[in-house]
Parts: C-alpha cells; structure tokens; sequence
C-alpha cells in the first residue's frame, strides 16, 4: 500500500550555519570591541533581552575597524545564502542595515522576537560557553499550532519548537521573519553574541 510512497516536502524554513574562518582570531578583537563599548555605555538599550547588555548598532562607516572588518569577511556567507535562495546577489545593493551586541550574564535571556523591515538576520557567536543558552527557534506559522492529533514521535512534520546547540565561531543565517529567543544562561561566564540584520537597497 505504502510501496509507491512520494512525499514532498514545500516551504522549508532554512536556518544556514557556518563556521567562520579563523573565528578565534576574530574573537578576540570582537570582544575587546564589544567589551569598550560595555565600558562606554553601561546600561545599553533594550530590546527582547531580558537582563543582558544589547549595544547600541556598530559603527560600520568606520574603515577598518573591527567590526567594519568583521563585516567585510563574513559577506561571503552572506552572498552563499543569496545563492542557495536562488535570489539575485547584488553586492552594490546588498546592505547590513544594523549589528550590535548582546552580552548575558549567568541567568540572562532574550525573549522571542522577530527582525522587521529585513530579509535576513544572523547571529554570531563570540563567546559561547556550553550551557550557556540554546538559539531556540519556533515555527512561523502560527495555524499548526490550531489544531493537532497527540505526538507519538518526534519528526520534522510535527516539530514546533528546535533548540540549536551553538559554539564560538558559529555563524547562523535565517530568515528575519523566523521567530526565535534564547535560552537561559545557565553558566557563570558571559554569552557574547554578534548580531545583523541584511537588507536589499532598491533605490540606488
């Protein structure tokens, strides 16, 4: 009966991870970037975090800054996830419309939320002690959540919320749409995350 079975499978929700090319080099000149800025402005801004430090954007007009280099080197990915959308890679047009930084303490945590006004958003990992916080994410479409039959096994097909085990140099890519927080901190050291949203510019 099930011999001849197909199934197709239709609007994936893609979640692209990378990691980053010589990512502890990186890490060390992000953090003592990102740790001046703490020292400039503690109380930071906030956002879905909940406890943590959320920076204020980065300045990424200033040429070869960190985070100007920061940026620079990780467009690659960028345009890998332009590509594998099937979607036109302009870098003329392509812009990092705002990156910034959170920091969470033992305890902190960030609230589920979305990226408005972006096609994508991506998180970087610059410090990411074990346990110290899953990037969880949810299924964007609210109705499968309406009305379902009791879950005898796990599967993609039933699946509403994943929790993704990060580590330092990991870089994830995803739709600005895809609703996702972060767990707990559990551990006594800091959790220090690069995060970005990437915009297409139709009026140049």
């Amino acid at each position: 009966m099930t011999d001849n079975k197909e199934i197709l499978k239709f609007f994936p929700q893609p979640i692209f991870k990378y990691k980053i090319d010589s990512y502890q080099e990186w890490n060390a000149q992000l953090l003592d970037y990102i740790y001046g800025l703490k020292e400039d402005d503690e109380s930071g801004i906030e956002r879905s975090n909940i406890n943590g430090w959320h920076s204020k954007p980065f300045d990424l007009k200033k040429k070869n800054s960190i985070q100007h280099k920061f940026f620079l080197n990780i467009t690659k990915y960028v345009f890998d996830v332009f590509k594998s959308y099937g979607w036109k890679a302009d870098p003329e047009k392509i812009i990092c419309s705002e990156m910034w930084a959170i920091i969470n303490k033992k305890n902190n945590f960030n609230l589920l939320h979305t990226h408005p006004n972006s096609y994508l958003s991506a998180a970087y990992y610059a410090k990411a002690p074990k346990n110290s916080g899953n990037f969880i994410i949810e299924d964007p479409l609210s109705v499968s959540r309406h009305s379902y039959p009791i879950i005898e096994t796990k599967t993609e097909f039933n699946t509403k919320v994943v929790g993704l085990d990060i580590e330092e140099g990991d870089l994830l890519i995803f739709p600005a749409y895809l609703p996702h927080k972060v767990g707990k901190n559990n551990t006594d050291e800091d959790r220090v995350v690069v995060s970005f949203n990437i915009n297409i510019n139709n009026f140049s």
